[in-house]
């Protein structure tokens, strides 16, 4: 036993020493500064800031809500096509899922300004609609746009944990389903949407997650007009001349904060489907 267990500390050493020095080290310093003025005193000024100005507040809810859009739009395109795909032969699955995760094998920095260079005024798009004869149309700079940057990123996040779960639902279930008289819809609804509740709280968090948080995405895609929260915490520490560590790191705190109270309420409702859904089944 001790030799396995030394063996265990020795293989778990350089995850552990990765997980001290870019997670916990980290974390460490954001609580220190969000606490923390300038000089180095302790302080709940920095979080009074954040919760009594406008100007944060307003821009974290946006940030909130565009999440959540792009979320729900994300759900609505990604339940339908992973249980399409499901029902697909292996061949065509193997294709699709190709087809799915082949844009996640490109930077994402590249993958939303190669949507810029389309939607710019002079891009692709208003090209070919001028060469209809269609007026062009100003893409760039509205929530719209920026909601489809979030959407095409982070669908693919969407789609593979939904598809996952439908893809493991017992098939003798869809048979007794079917002999008790349940049409398509009925079994989607009775069998196969409770079985794969757990993929789609898995999708719903790691699509809202990186949503909420991002920051390039707004930019490029609202040409700065659109301020979300993941911007002000970069303009706070990037900022040329006065970084403002404090406020940055707050916002940050508070931000993951939110991430995690998220995961923990998801992880429970998963948690609890699971035990619904090892109950049984009502048709």
């Amino acid at each position: 036993m001790n030799k396995n267990k030394s063996g265990q500390v020795v293989l778990n050493a350089p995850y552990l020493l990765w997980s001290v020095l870019f997670i916990i080290v980290p974390l460490i310093f954001v609580v220190y500064y969000a606490f923390t003025t300038a000089d180095g005193q302790f302080t709940f000024e920095n979080i009074t800031t954040f919760f009594t100005s406008r100007d944060y507040m307003y821009v974290f809810c946006m940030s909130m809500l565009y999440a959540l859009i792009a979320t729900v739009i994300c759900l609505l395109l990604s339940y339908p096509f992973a249980y399409c795909m499901s029902k697909t032969s292996a061949s065509v699955q193997g294709m699709l899922m190709l087809l799915v995760m082949l844009p996640m094998l490109m930077n994402l920095v590249v993958r939303t300004y190669s949507w810029r260079q389309i939607l710019e005024r002079t891009g692709i798009l208003n090209t070919f609609l001028e060469s209809l004869g269609l007026p062009a149309v100003t893409f760039l700079g509205s929530a719209g746009t920026v909601i489809f940057g979030m959407v095409y990123n982070y669908l693919p996040f969407m789609i593979l944990p939904i598809y996952s779960s439908i893809s493991k639902v017992d098939k003798s279930l869809l048979e007794a389903s079917s002999d008790l008289g349940c049409n398509v819809f009925g079994t989607i609804k009775r069998v196969i949407l409770p079985l794969s509740i757990p993929g789609v709280l898995s999708g719903i968090t790691m699509v809202f997650v990186p949503c909420v948080s991002t920051f390039y995405i707004s930019r490029i895609f609202s040409e700065g007009r659109i301020v979300m929260i993941g911007d002000i915490i970069e303009e706070k520490f990037y900022r040329s001349g006065a970084p403002d560590y404090n406020i940055g790191a707050t916002i940050s705190l508070v931000l993951m904060l939110i991430i995690v109270i998220s995961l923990a309420v998801v992880n429970n409702f998963s948690d609890n489907d699971e035990e619904n859904s090892s109950g049984g089944i009502v048709i």
